[in-house]
């Protein structure tokens, strides 16, 4: 399994940024997906998630009502809608996949698969 990240870039503090995560070798549908992040100096730290059919979603605090996750198995790709960014969220994001994750879906080492990181950059 393979999961390529991209969509990040350099915005303005307010700005929005959409970042897609293709995977491919297996269906998309087998896993549940995740997004991470991981800022200069500190620890991989939750983002998003969603379970394998879509009908369940879960946030970090400080993202909630701003990012949205969706998934759309039939394009194998997943997605992560970033609005009213802040420079608080400057990171490097990284996707991941998960074949059995039950109430472990916000902690990193559940997943079985992770992709490069897109770098997201957001000023003040």
């Amino acid at each position: 399994v393979q999961l390529q990240a991209s969509g990040g870039g350099l915005v303005q503090a307010g700005g929005s940024l959409r970042l897609s995560c293709a995977v491919s070798g297996r269906p998309l549908s087998s896993y549940t997906m995740g997004w991470f992040r991981q800022a200069p100096g500190k620890e991989r730290e939750f983002v998003a998630a969603i379970r394998r059919s879509g009908g369940h979603t879960y946030y970090a605090d400080s993202v909630k009502s701003r990012f949205t996750i969706s998934r759309d198995n039939a394009k194998n790709t997943v997605y992560l809608q970033a609005n009213n960014l802040k420079p608080d969220d400057t990171a490097a994001y990284y996707c991941a996949a998960g074949n059995s994750i039950l109430s472990a879906i916000m902690t990193s080492t559940a997943y079985n698969y992770w992709g490069q990181g897109t770098q997201v950059t957001v000023s003040s």
